[in-house]
């Protein structure tokens, strides 16, 4: 806003110095800029000057007092005025388009914008603006990376980009996008933090931790303590992991996400009590699809323990939510291995094998539900 105000009493200092008219009193509105009366200014104005007038500079003045003081109508009304006498400038086009913006007038907003990059291809502003202003994400994903070629080092740029790419799972380019705008502002830490999502996909674990665990000296930040506990985790410090996902907690921030790592975490460390705990409180957590899944690990990690009721039970819970294949092959494999229930075993088998959701990583578990099959079809079997 200082910097809105200096422009204009820059331009102010410029008028004065060509103003023509001797009843302009230049300390009156001078005053009314340094204390920001701008409605007060653009009043001043119009009082001296007839609705006919062309004098760009007045007309200028007018219109920018016009719109610091939010009379936005006014404001447009004198800027397409200077348009006509004056067309193709670009800081008269911002201008109308800044004011369309802020009136929501879509259809104008982004017309005068792309009327901006027809005179100049290389505007960052008009880029930046249409990619903020544009719902379509096609659209908008073409704007950014203009953008962003043409200055690579803006922050609010190359976060938007980024951000944009990990939606599309261009997860590479998001990456490589903030490290560019990282290097040019080494003291960001809004860039830093959005890059940590990125760099776990990337598998590049050390270097969340790294960025990460001095993040987290400025700013307890939940975004990052999840980052960190996750890339802890996918390096198998499930001590670390549980660390960090234990002042999730604290901060009453967990999800289903950070709860299954914790069960997982537990269940690596053979910590079976509280992995199942953990187990259960996913479940009470989620909703989403994943709440069978959830199912099938708890009934997995009874089935460790050797609680083959509870196990059943979970198993059969997690089918309330879908018919889940590998639910159906842990039913099936518990009955068969574990109860001695040769009948219940062949019907689960068969279930799991017409299962539409079967894939190619299911090939080992396939080919010895078959056999299974087979063998408990088999005359010695009835």
């Amino acid at each position: 806003m200082k910097k809105v105000i200096l422009a204009g009493l820059l331009c102010f200092l410029a008028f004065f110095s060509k103003a023509q008219t001797a009843q302009l009193d230049k300390e009156k509105l001078f005053d009314f800029y340094q204390s920001q009366r701008y409605a007060e200014a653009a009043s001043y104005l119009k009082s001296l000057y007839s609705d006919d007038i062309s004098d760009l500079k007045i007309l200028s003045q007018m219109a920018y007092s016009y719109m610091m003081s939010a009379n936005l109508p006014e404001a447009e009304k004198i800027y397409e005025q200077i348009n006509q006498l004056q067309p193709n400038t670009i800081g008269t086009l911002f201008n109308l388009a800044s004011i369309n913006m802020r009136r929501g007038v879509r259809t104008k907003t982004v017309a005068y914008l792309k009327q901006i990059l027809a005179l100049d291809s290389n505007n960052f502003n008009a880029y930046k603006q249409l990619a903020n202003y544009l719902d379509s994400p096609v659209l908008k994903l073409k704007y950014l990376e203009r953008a962003n070629r043409i200055n690579p080092a803006e922050g609010d740029v190359a976060y938007d980009l980024a951000d944009l790419y990990k939606t599309e799972k261009e997860y590479e380019k998001g990456y490589n996008v903030l490290q560019k705008a990282i290097s040019a502002d080494t003291g960001n830490f809004i860039l830093q933090e959005a890059l940590l999502p990125l760099a776990i996909q990337l598998k590049k674990y050390k270097e969340v931790i790294s960025i990460g665990e001095k993040l987290l000296s400025n700013e307890a930040s939940p975004n990052v303590i999840r980052d960190v506990g996750k890339a802890y985790f996918f390096l198998k410090d499930y001590e670390k992991c549980i660390f960090y996902y234990k002042i999730m907690e604290k901060l009453n921030a967990q999800n289903e996400n950070i709860l299954y790592f914790m069960t997982l975490s537990y269940r690596e460390l053979k910590k079976y009590d509280l992995a199942i705990a953990y187990a259960k409180k996913t479940i009470d957590e989620a909703i989403s699809p994943n709440t069978a899944f959830y199912h099938n690990t708890l009934g997995n990690l009874y089935e460790n323990k050797n609680q083959l009721t509870n196990a059943m039970s979970a198993f059969k819970r997690g089918l309330t939510f879908g018919n889940e294949k590998d639910i159906l092959y842990s039913i099936a494999v518990l009955y068969d291995t574990k109860l001695n229930q040769p009948a219940n075993a062949l019907n689960y088998y068969k279930q799991y094998l017409k299962s539409k959701e079967l894939k190619e990583m299911d090939k080992a578990q396939v080919e010895y539900a078959k056999q299974r099959v087979v063998w408990l079809s088999a005359p010695h079997k009835q």
